[in-house]
């Protein structure tokens, strides 16, 4: 599948410091070792709605990292997928009375557009869930014949033949210290899995289940459903968490630097994702784990069900600057659960207006120190807020004492906020 285009990121002189960033599964800030090669999965859209703000809080999290990383010479391999069939987007194409094909075509376009817009860098392989099922098969029938995934009987109108993942058994066959167990990505008690998991697309009442948080592997064929040839499993589709493991397994190294995305993919997504790699390869799916916080609307949770999503391409389509909309993204940390406000909005267009006027006037030898600091404050656990408030001083101290404005300073101030913040001014 195509990816969006990535605009030109200029090269800057000197190099990040290796970056330190929160593990979620180790809960501390641990230092990404400066190998020379990174890799990084973020998981992808679902393409049945807009990009909402959440969404676009979270690419543009990752996207700060990759461009740490690239900035501290580190070649970077980044996977993002994209689950072109599944329960959401196959109910709301019945719900319209669109094609579930043409919409996820048409989401995913305006999802490009969007990240676009946004100066986000395009991952090197995007992926999608239907063109990866003749790899996701083999891997399914290997669970199953390594007595870690069973078949449950159909009940209830279902048919015969879903296969679950035993997680049970999976942690059974665990044997070293770097070995998943159920709860090592999350740190989740039991009862609280139980309520995500029935929250974020489990089922944890399905009956013939030999234990409530078995995830779905394959879904057999129902009338009027999309499913694909499965070989021993029979036909139908894949369930979500194997899609994005058995994608990361293909495209990155065995195990990959960090896993990425929202922090309502902890549980199940994350930890499920990786109790299926290490069942498959025997060695961790990821070195590290980081997650984007949540994103409100005026203190209230934004969800779709809700009707009260701000959504990227809306602004955009109401003249809005998109350099102005990262903004407003990077004035909270990544990891912070935050509301979108009319009044943060208002800050994130002065600010841009701001910088761009002092940029005008840049003094000589200033863009050095603004530099230092950008890479000091994104190095340490990807603080935007911080390499913002200092992109203010700078411009604050310019615009109250304008000069003789230096071309090398004008040039480099915004080559660095460009490449470090992915902000164009």
């Amino acid at each position: 599948m195509k990816s969006w285009k990535s605009r030109p990121v200029p090269e800057l002189p000197g190099r990040m410091p290796a970056v330190r960033l929160f593990d979620t599964s180790r809960r501390v800030v641990e230092t990404l070792r400066p190998s020379g090669e990174q890799s990084m999965y973020v998981c992808g859209i679902t393409p049945y709605d807009a990009t909402h703000m959440g969404h676009a809080a979270s690419y543009v999290a990752f996207d700060l990292l990759n461009r740490a990383w690239r900035d501290g010479g580190q070649r970077v391999s980044y996977v993002q997928n994209v689950t072109d069939v599944d329960d959401p987007l196959l109910e709301r194409a019945t719900a319209t009375g669109v094609d579930w094909r043409d919409l996820a075509a048409s989401q995913i376009q305006l999802f490009h557009t969007d990240m676009e817009a946004l100066n986000v860098l395009a991952p090197d392989h995007y992926i999608g869930a239907v063109e990866s099922v003749p790899r996701i098969v083999p891997e399914i029938e290997r669970l199953v014949d390594l007595g870690l995934a069973y078949r449950v009987a159909g009940t209830g109108g279902d048919p015969d033949g879903d296969v679950y993942y035993d997680v049970e058994a999976a942690g059974k066959h665990s044997v070293d210290a770097d070995a998943w167990t159920l709860g090592s990505i999350s740190g989740l008690a039991e009862s609280e899995m139980l309520e995500l998991f029935a929250e974020r697309g489990g089922d944890p009442g399905r009956a013939g289940k030999r234990q409530a948080l078995d995830p779905l592997l394959w879904r057999v064929s129902r009338d009027g459903e999309p499913g694909w040839p499965g070989g021993e499993l029979g036909a139908g589709r894949p369930g979500w968490h194997i899609e994005c493991t058995v994608i990361a397994q293909q495209y990155l190294p065995a195990p990959f630097t960090v896993q990425g995305g929202g922090s309502d993919l902890i549980f199940p997504h994350h930890e499920m994702g990786a109790g299926h790699a290490y069942s498959l390869s025997g060695v961790p799916l990821a070195h590290h784990y980081a997650h984007a916080g949540m994103v409100g609307l005026d203190g209230e949770k934004m969800s779709k069900s809700k009707g009260n999503l701000v959504l990227v391409s809306k602004l955009r389509a109401a003249g809005e600057d998109p350099a102005a909309i990262r903004i407003a993204i990077l004035a909270h940390h990544y990891r912070s659960d935050w509301s979108w406000t009319e009044e943060g909005f208002a800050e994130a267009k002065d600010r841009l207006a701001n910088w761009r006027q002092a940029l005008t006037m840049a003094p000589a030898g200033s863009a050095a120190v603004l530099l230092a600091e950008l890479r000091e404050e994104l190095a340490n656990d990807l603080d935007a807020p911080g390499a913002l408030a200092a992109v203010d001083r700078w411009a604050e101290k310019t615009n109250a004492n304008p000069g003789q404005a230096c071309a090398g300073d004008h040039a480099l101030v915004s080559d660095a906020v460009n490449a470090l913040l992915g902000v164009e001014l």
